[in-house]
């Protein structure tokens, strides 16, 4: 058994990669001699890519006014770091759908991401102080670590997860995998990161979306994806009241600049938004 969580992810290559349009646009973003072009290029060379890029840039995530028939037309509307983070986000759906696993549904563990990307997106434009699309992203891989310890450790998987159901304090997953396996889900996620050479602001998200005093670089956006996942967890079970889900870190409301008032409207919204967008993704 893996002692540690990058050692769990040591060898992901032989299990998934991530697809060549993603690696070619996150190239291009990070050379300075790339133009719009380049990268309209690039996205053009995926017919399955181009066309949800089109949806994606025609959808309500957006609200334009005409028609989005082109894809330098969506990149001038999403923009080109966004394009980036949708093929990201695009890209590891489709690296895990063939991934084995009878421990949790692959559509419930989607949809509870999905959430959580909307609540990331829609606190990200209420804070004003961090980039939506980014969050969006961040959010939706926030809990990509299960996926590999479904995995890699079915066994101890099912035993957290038994763990978390048998508490009479109701337990937190990631707590129930620290005591099972030593390192939990959001360890995993963030050495997966750092193993894809994920921006720090993403790679601090996943790994510290529990432990927010962890992250030193991107403080705010990782409190922002933890009450987003807080919000999504209470639109999955329709509830608006906090001691229905997973406590909030109180530093969260420091770091972020919001408060409470968020909550009621954000999980509201998610449950709307969810409906249009799922397809999507």
């Amino acid at each position: 058994m893996a002692k540690t969580a990058s050692e769990l992810v040591s060898d992901i290559g032989g299990l998934i990669t991530l697809p060549d349009v993603y690696l070619k646009i996150d190239r291009l973003v990070n050379d300075p001699k790339s133009s719009t072009t380049d990268i309209a290029k690039a996205v053009s060379q995926d017919p399955s890519f181009t066309a949800r890029l089109l949806r994606v840039a025609n959808s309500p995530l957006y609200k334009v006014s005409s028609t989005i028939d082109s894809v330098p037309k969506a990149i001038s509307i999403i923009g080109v770091t966004q394009i980036r983070s949708l093929a990201l986000s695009m890209s590891v759906s489709k690296c895990f759908a063939g991934l084995p696993n009878e421990l949790v549904s692959m559509e419930n563990f989607w949809r509870h991401s999905l959430l959580c990307a909307l609540a990331a997106r829609l606190l990200a434009k209420t804070a004003r102080r961090c980039d939506p699309d980014t969050l969006f992203t961040a959010g939706l891989l926030h809990d990509i670590g299960e996926l590999i310890i479904f995995n890699r450790m079915p066994e101890q998987a099912k035993q957290a997860l038994e763990m978390v159901l048998d508490s009479q304090d109701e337990m937190a997953v990631n707590e129930a995998e620290l005591a099972v396996i030593g390192f939990d889900h959001a360890d995993v996620g963030g050495a997966l990161a750092v193993r894809w050479h994920l921006p720090p602001v993403l790679t601090e998200c996943i790994a510290y979306h529990h432990n927010l005093a962890g992250a030193m670089q991107h403080p705010r956006e990782t409190a922002l994806v933890h009450l987003a996942n807080v919000i999504a967890l209470m639109a999955e079970v329709d509830t608006l009241e906090l001691d229905d889900v997973e406590p909030i870190d109180p530093a969260a409301w420091e770091k972020t600049g919001l408060d409470l008032s968020v909550v009621e409207p954000a999980v509201r919204a998610v449950q709307t938004e969810i409906v249009e967008i799922e397809q999507l993704f």
